[in-house]
């Protein structure tokens, strides 16, 4: 699979998500307490971005 959502703990102890393509970290999320926030997340991306706008400064 070329993208994939990743859940992994950070050196805070906090739970974060990143977006990989092809292996390169696309973005990361901000650091949940545990991990069903952290799902939470990635259930929210998937749900809002198809319709999120694009901005061109």
């Amino acid at each position: 699979m070329a993208h994939k959502f990743e859940v992994y703990k950070d050196k805070a102890g906090e739970y974060r998500v990143r977006f990989k393509f092809n292996s390169e970290v696309i973005f990361s999320t901000e650091g949940y307490s545990d991990k069903s926030g952290a799902k939470r997340a990635i259930d929210s991306i998937k749900k809002h971005v198809p319709d999120a706008p694009v901005e061109d400064a």
